[in-house]
């Protein structure tokens, strides 16, 4: 499956803090099928959505 990363969070946020969470979160309010997924190479939490068909083989 592939996916397209709306927003980067790095993995090192506040105690208590959710950023990224609370980013894809306001994402499915408007309708959008976003998730967070961790990034480890990089050590960040990615907000990403499923890639439309349109944008396939782009």
């Amino acid at each position: 499956m592939q996916r397209t990363v709306l927003e980067r969070f790095p993995a090192g946020g506040p105690r208590g803090s959710w950023p990224a969470e609370e980013f894809a979160a306001a994402r499915r309010g408007e309708g959008v099928a976003a998730e967070v997924v961790m990034d480890l190479k990089e050590d960040a939490f990615l907000v990403v959505v499923p890639q439309q068909g349109a944008e396939r083989g782009q």
